[in-house]
């Protein structure tokens, strides 16, 4: 391996792991308790929830789109699945299945509804979608008539409060996602067809794809993945709220950013956007531990996301000067 190939795989997939790596480290040696083994278990619990929703974020984002709609879908999903577990006259475990299918179908429709108008009548993801953050916001409150749901049935809230293999059973199931998503985009037709239609659309199209049903399939991903957002959020807090999941989008877009995925679409990877999710969760406990409040948190969020724009900027120019001179 010459140094141009070695240099081209640290900047495209080693980087986010030692910035990682270095900031585990560092808040070892200035925060207290950060390296303890019940801390440790905070922050696999707090970016479980991130990480689902910026997986199918990741997908959209590769084709060049975005979805602020993530956060209120969740409040939307959390309501109408809080709605069915509290529903007496269904048996408990029947409550429990129709909860999850009903969030996910809920999360994929909002999904299909993205994605449809954004391509039906070309406009961009941005606007639609910012459209449908009211409409779920709306519909959330409105349904729930602005109450927050509580007496989830005994079966849901003990298995949220389950570990496997030592581990939160909700980081469990983010990092099953991002496996599965990882194969999807890296062993499947329709993977490959995300990272090609994210590089040139036009160049697909002309080749007889039709690019509409993959876009709009990637905005239904991450409508279902919000959909399994939803109820890890339940099983981790056991209730339902039509105001929660303000700012998810933003913290979701943050993962994938600092992930190395690219803006521009084309570029990027799910074990990327786990570890921009990780990077975020170690920062924010870091910085609650060194006593730093939730504004203060906020504002350093945004600079880190701006940051990562910044050197995913200069990271494209350097990749494209290596493969170019190779």
């Amino acid at each position: 391996m010459n140094f141009r190939k070695l240099a081209y795989l640290l900047l495209r997939e080693a980087g986010i792991g030692v910035a990682l790596v270095l900031l585990i480290v560092i808040f070892m040696l200035v925060a207290p308790n950060f390296a303890s083994p019940i801390n440790l278990m905070n922050i696999c619990t707090q970016i479980s929830i991130n990480t689902v929703i910026a997986v199918g974020m990741t997908f959209v984002i590769l084709l060049g789109g975005i979805d602020l709609s993530v956060g209120s879908v969740l409040a939307l999903c959390t309501i109408v699945a809080g709605l069915t577990l509290t529903n007496e006259s269904l048996s408990p475990g029947l409550a429990f299945f129709l909860a999850v299918v009903v969030s996910l179908a809920v999360g994929a429709l909002c999904g299909l509804f993205n994605g449809f108008v954004c391509e039906r009548w070309k406009i961009h993801s941005f606007v639609v979608t910012l459209g449908m953050l009211n409409i779920a916001r709306g519909a959330a409150l409105q349904i729930s008539d602005s109450r927050t749901l509580f007496g989830f049935p005994e079966v849901f809230t003990d298995l949220g409060a389950q570990n496997v293999f030592g581990l939160p059973v909700i980081f469990i199931m983010a990092l099953t996602l991002v496996i599965l998503g990882t194969i999807v985009l890296n062993r499947s037709v329709f993977g490959r067809m995300i990272y090609a239609i994210g590089n040139n659309e036009e160049a697909v199209r002309l080749s007889g794809h039709r690019t509409i049903l993959y876009k709009i399939a990637a905005f239904v991903i991450c409508g279902g993945c919000v959909g399994v957002a939803g109820i890890m959020y339940m099983l981790r807090l056991s209730m339902a709220s039509p105001i929660l999941g303000v700012g998810f989008e933003l913290n979701a877009i943050a993962a994938v950013v600092i992930g190395g995925t690219s803006m521009m679409g084309g570029k990027g990877s799910l074990v990327g956007t786990f570890l921009g999710a990780c990077i975020i969760g170690v920062l924010n406990n870091g910085l609650l531990l060194l006593g730093m409040g939730d504004f203060a948190r906020q504002i350093v969020t945004g600079l880190i996301i701006v940051a990562a724009v910044i050197i995913d900027t200069y990271r494209n120019r350097l990749l494209t000067k290596i493969q170019v001179s190779e």
